[in-house]
């Protein structure tokens, strides 16, 4: 059944088909031509998954970040960047970076963040002299940044894959995100100062930050509030993102008043669409695990891996290589579906904490993200910057060593997440 199932996705995918509907498909017809399943009962088994309570945390969160990305907010975050960061070398891209973190602990979505955020920094960027392409790879590698900071969207599909605490992996993505937010900055500032990017003239005070800094506070405060509820037990993980819909909504009319009948129309219709592809992709790889399980193919690959490569910091190195690839060719809700229960029963078997995994898998997987050849938020970032992909391409190695970095350091210091 698997080998019919591989084979027919990848058909699919050369075809250019949805990977939501080449999952559908392949998984289907392995199930019921190779392994004499009841059609009916395949599709129950698609049914399944979507009647999960924790994952109704999903569509809130998407909606809580809709609700408080499309007005005043998303103009307050960017005026606390340029204030903070702006007058210092390569101080635009800087503003993207610190923008892309703060958006992740709204939006949790790195797709949703190169979009909101490329179109109003990146024509600034190319009016204020920056190289577009540098300023598009800026937005690209920064967006990511929303896959680890809470209410990230990838771990709450990794906690469904692992039966891990949600919480525990919005703890332990704050520190990691941190990370790629101050190393992509470091990249802005050398950038800035060794190719003469122009700064912003501006004289900034501390009284202008901390006026901004109260300003972008409801926002600032999200993440806060979301791992503070989680942590001290106070609300499950779905409680927590209907309280963020609600917060979304008194910021918006309360604080700021910029909330109307077409704003909050708009952010239910983009919450609808886009929840309906992460759940059809969520439906699809219940089918798939069904198949790989009745084949015993996530236990058979762990032992398979055990007992050739033996030493356990060579398996985390062979499973950063895969996730890597498979990143760049899958999109990130679909990689995280179809390797997290096999990478599970490796990790179980070396001994490596799933939570670590977890962090090591959102990393590699986001930087697939803006690396070819279907990297999402590098290909709108060139799309908004009017440039080549490759000419993107050629400003981001900086970054991806960077990710790299990052990337070893969690996969081989467990202190870096398990803090």
């Amino acid at each position: 059944m698997t080998v019919v199932m591989l084979l027919v996705f990848s058909a699919l995918l050369v075809l250019a088909l949805p990977v939501g509907y080449a999952l559908v498909i392949s998984s289907g017809l392995a199930a019921v031509t190779a392994g004499g399943m009841p059609s009916v009962a395949a599709v129950v088994k698609i049914f399944q998954p979507t009647q999960s309570f924790p994952l109704l945390a999903i569509p809130f969160f998407m909606l809580s970040g809709n609700l408080m990305m499309g007005g005043t907010l998303g103009k307050r975050l960017i005026d606390f960047a340029t204030k903070l960061v702006g007058r210092f070398h390569g101080g635009l891209g800087q503003v993207t970076v610190v923008g892309s973190t703060v958006f992740g602990g709204v939006s949790g979505s790195a797709v949703a963040e190169a979009s909101a955020l490329g179109s109003m920094l990146i024509p600034w960027q190319k009016r204020e002299g920056y190289p577009p392409a540098f300023a598009a790879a800026a937005t690209a590698a920064s967006s990511v940044i929303a896959g680890l900071i809470p209410p990230s969207i990838p771990l709450i599909l990794y906690a469904a894959v692992s039966n891990q605490s949600i919480a525990a992996l919005f703890l332990a993505g704050i520190l990691p995100g941190l990370m790629l937010c101050g190393g992509f900055m470091l990249v802005c500032y050398f950038s800035g100062r060794l190719r003469g990017f122009k700064r912003l003239a501006e004289g900034v005070t501390w009284k202008g930050v901390l006026r901004a800094t109260v300003s972008a506070a409801p926002a600032l405060a999200m993440p806060a509030f979301i791992v503070i509820l989680l942590r001290a037990g106070i609300a499950t993980p779905t409680e927590v993102s209907v309280l963020a819909v609600f917060y979304g909504l008194m910021v918006s009319a309360l604080v700021y008043r910029d909330l109307s009948f077409k704003r909050l129309y708009d952010a239910l219709v983009h919450t609808a669409v886009t929840t309906g592809v992460v759940m059809l992709v969520i439906a699809a790889s219940n089918l798939v695990g069904f198949v790989l399980t009745v084949e015993a193919v996530p236990t058979a690959v762990a032992e398979w891996t055990v007992e050739t490569l033996k030493s356990p910091w060579m398996v985390i190195l062979m499973l950063n290589l895969i996730m890597v690839t498979v990143g760049m060719f899958l999109d990130l809700p679909a990689a995280i579906l179809l390797l997290g229960p096999t990478f599970v029963a490796i990790g179980n078997a070396i001994g490596l904490d799933l939570v670590q995994l977890g962090i090591m898998m959102a990393v590699n997987l986001s930087i697939g993200l803006f690396t070819p050849p279907v990297g999402t938020t590098l290909f709108i970032s060139a799309a908004i910057s009017r440039q080549k992909v490759g000419a993107v391409v050629r400003e981001l190695w900086p970054f991806y060593l960077v990710a790299i970095t990052v990337l070893l350091l969690i996969s081989f210091v467990p202190a870096f997440t398990l803090y």
